[in-house]
């Protein structure tokens, strides 16, 4: 029988611990093509990820993976938005409070392209499932993409929509045991090319490697926050380690909390309290405290402030003149 197309990616990967390496940019962009036109079978597949998991995938690898992404996601390059800001990990100890300062980026006329996906993990909030609290709905085309950017200078798409076979192997998690290196790839598409990105890790080790594997693919304004869930946002009451890309330049620094003492984690999450907090109607030292920190540093990435130390006064201001009737 004839060797399967496929297997020697699985082989570079899984010839033991002397001859085994990771693939360059250019066989991880064929690897990932042929999965994603459904030429591998499923247990090829399943071995793939597993050992690319094992290893831990490289920047080289990230890089090839995306490019071969960003064909099937089809988008316009006549799109244009100011940031990619990726959504996949979900919170389970706090509300998503990012959202909060997307929205009031989005209030400033930064257009803000958002994307991710929901479900994969049990127990957790997804921004997906928090959209309609805002009377948002997420765009299932380009044209609907095109529309909300027109109109509110924010639009979210599901990963499901935006490479569907993506999607699929998402929710391979709950059948493999383990996440996959797919949810990192995700995380750097940046269909739209957007010039600023930021994204969240949880795991120390994935903040360098999505820092190095943005560069590879050119982006030159980036943000990774090792922050709250792995969700691009910055915990208030602790330290936090963030990257950046400036002009291409790669750099990361530890990012200061702005309350001295821990708070305290309420026992439930209430949802609602994300659309009360906008409205005025709700005092939350924890979600102010988070959305503030992750907008000062997402005004850092933008061009918009030179450091914390100017960021957060003009976050604050930004937040104090939101429009709260928007929702």
């Amino acid at each position: 029988m004839a060797e399967h197309p496929f297997a020697p990616f699985v082989r570079i990967l899984g010839k033991g611990k002397k001859g085994s390496r990771s693939l360059t940019e250019d066989e991880a962009f064929d690897a990932m093509s042929m999965i994603l036109t459904d030429q591998v079978r499923p247990e090829q597949l399943g071995a793939f990820l597993m050992l690319l998991r094992v290893k831990e995938e490289s920047p080289e690898e990230l890089t090839g993976f995306v490019k071969a992404a960003r064909l099937h996601a089809h988008a316009p390059s006549s799109l244009q938005v100011d940031l990619d800001w990726s959504s996949y990990a979900g919170k389970k100890r706090q509300l998503p409070w990012y959202m909060l300062a997307a929205f009031v980026l989005s209030g400033e006329g930064v257009r803000v392209f958002m994307h991710g996906s929901r479900g994969h993990t049990p127990g957790r909030i997804y921004t997906e499932d928090m959209l309609s609290l805002f009377g948002i709905s997420a765009s299932q085309t380009w044209d609907e993409v095109q529309q909300a950017l027109e109109s509110q200078s924010f639009a979210f798409m599901s990963i499901n929509t935006l490479v569907p076979r993506l999607g699929e192997i998402i929710e391979l998690r709950s059948i493999l045991g383990l996440r996959s290196p797919v949810h990192t790839l995700c995380r750097l598409i940046n269909p739209l090319s957007a010039s600023c990105t930021v994204d969240g890790v949880f795991h120390p080790a994935y903040a360098p490697m999505h820092q190095k594997a943005s560069h590879l693919l050119g982006v030159q304004h980036s943000l990774t926050i090792r922050g709250d869930g792995g969700e691009a946002e910055l915990k208030p009451d602790s330290d936090c380690e963030v990257r950046w890309i400036k002009e291409g330049q790669l750099s990361d620094q530890i990012w200061s909390r702005v309350y001295p003492r821990r708070l305290v984690k309420e026992e439930t999450l209430e949802t609602d309290q994300l659309l009360a907090l906008w409205r005025g109607e709700l005092t939350h030292e924890y979600g102010e405290g988070a959305l503030i920190s992750t907008l000062a540093a997402l005004l850092v990435l933008l061009g918009k402030a030179e450091d914390q130390a100017s960021a957060v006064p003009l976050a604050e201001l930004y937040w104090k003149r939101r429009n709260k009737a928007r929702f």
